[in-house]
């Protein structure tokens, strides 16, 4: 790990910590396999990492396993789809994963929660933003059920919307920007009274200091791991929507999913 950063604490796993690489995937695999109703035969490492039965009805299913810490690996490793039935992974970050290929991602199994994103918008789309609902470009790794802060670019330079994801990610023509995108339908969490203004976020001791804020809120960024102070200048000064943000509070992270 990078010194100074550790991975999300799993409360209810084996592990301290969350995986950070392969090994950790088949160690929280091997601990979850019979609440997955699996029998491992055989784990190599060739390709497929696994064979395995699972039980259907009154007999077995032979299933052939690939590890991978995030499923868009398999991707980009060139493996077979036609050799393998699962791909278990830490996260799963492929949309576009073909559905004859079942994708069991472990963090929804250790009782972690939602993501956070800041999402730019430019002054193009602002208009957008005073729908409930609206069909947003996002990244990759956004997971239905995560917040999503928008951020209107300059010169207005504010946080004043909040979104979440409602269902999965889909693949397509984007409609800002030529080529193609990853996009999904955001739903309105509320809109904030008094809006969180990036000198608000410079000025803070522990935001500031954030990559997010150094580069300008510029791209998707994740920003889970600042939530709790996200959370707390939000809640602050918006006593009107606390009751409505109060499922994504920060102790959420850890109980949902």
């Amino acid at each position: 790990m990078n010194h100074g950063i550790r991975a999300e604490i799993l409360p209810h796993g084996p592990l301290q910590y969350a995986p950070e690489n392969e090994m950790g995937v088949v160690f929280l695999f091997s601990y979850l396999a019979s609440r997955l109703a699996v029998r491992v035969e055989k784990i190599s490492t060739a390709f497929p990492d696994c064979i395995a039965y699972q039980k259907v009805g009154g007999r077995e299913r032979r299933i052939r396993i690939e590890f991978e810490y995030r499923s868009s690996n398999f991707r980009a490793h060139h493996h077979s789809l036609r050799k393998c039935d699962w791909i278990v992974c830490w996260e799963h970050d492929w949309p576009r994963v073909p559905q004859r290929i079942r994708v069991v991602e472990l963090r929804k199994y250790f009782g972690l929660g939602f993501n956070v994103w800041v999402q730019p918008v430019i002054p193009s789309q602002w208009r957008d933003l005073e729908q409930n609902r609206v069909r947003w470009a996002l990244s990759k790794r956004a997971h239905s059920g995560d917040v999503l802060l928008m951020y209107r670019c300059h010169p207005h330079k504010r946080i004043e919307d909040i979104f979440t994801l409602a269902g999965c990610l889909s693949y397509g023509k984007a409609s800002w920007r030529r080529g193609k995108c990853y996009y999904g339908d955001i739903h309105r969490i509320c809109t904030l009274d008094s809006p969180v203004f990036l000198k608000d976020l410079r000025s803070d001791p522990i935001i500031k200091t954030a990559s997010f804020v150094r580069r300008n809120m510029q791209g998707n960024l994740l920003v889970t791991e600042y939530w709790p102070y996200l959370y707390r200048i939000i809640a602050g000064r918006n006593p009107k929507c606390r009751k409505i943000i109060r499922r994504f509070a920060p102790e959420e992270l850890s109980m949902r999913r």
